[in-house]
């Protein structure tokens, strides 16, 4: 693995919400695995977060800087621990988690094309748009809470005229996703 991983064993990475006019956010299907997710990738040596978030947009949906517009970003690292099921024991360094930074990004016109294949190893197989709180609900369970802290910071830049009511069931996921893992340089 090139991507940067910290002392303590978290692995620095960029998520990536993509908002449309009218709201919506972009979800894939993940390839090789069940359920629907932003795009998000591992920062690597030498790359900074917005040479990360570019990297990996391409990669992961065939966009490039020209087709969206950056809106805002998460102020700090928002982490997540794996399941002991997920982590590779026996690959070093040890990860035992992810740190990640989210933008959020506005698609600049309707009639992009996504590329789902821009990689040798597509990371999604199907994508979609979806309300602004939903794919809190459809990402792997261990990354709800990060999902729901990262929307509802990003929302007041999402939404300037005010953000769509988050629902009941959001209350559900702690606000402090990444405060339990302490801060994360």
């Amino acid at each position: 693995m090139t991507d940067l991983i910290d002392s303590e064993g978290f692995r620095s990475n960029v998520g990536i919400v993509l908002m449309r006019d009218g709201g919506e956010v972009f979800v894939g299907r993940r390839a090789r695995g069940r359920g629907w997710q932003f795009p998000q990738g591992g920062v690597r040596p030498g790359e900074d977060l917005e040479q990360t978030l570019f990297r990996e947009l391409h990669e992961e949906i065939g966009l490039t800087p020209g087709d969206v517009t950056v809106l805002g970003r998460t102020e700090r690292w928002l982490s997540y621990r794996l399941p002991p099921r997920y982590i590779r024991r026996d690959s070093r360094p040890l990860c035992i988690g992810q740190k990640q930074r989210w933008f959020l990004l506005k698609l600049e016109r309707e009639d992009v094309r996504f590329e789902l294949d821009a990689s040798p190893e597509p990371e999604f197989d199907h994508w979609r748009w979806t309300g602004y709180w939903e794919p809190i609900r459809e990402v792997v369970y261990f990354k709800q809470a990060v999902y729901a802290q990262a929307l509802r910071e990003l929302a007041p830049a999402a939404f300037p005229k005010g953000a769509p009511a988050a629902p009941e069931w959001i209350a559900r996921f702690a606000a402090d996703a990444g405060a339990a893992d302490g801060e994360r340089a």
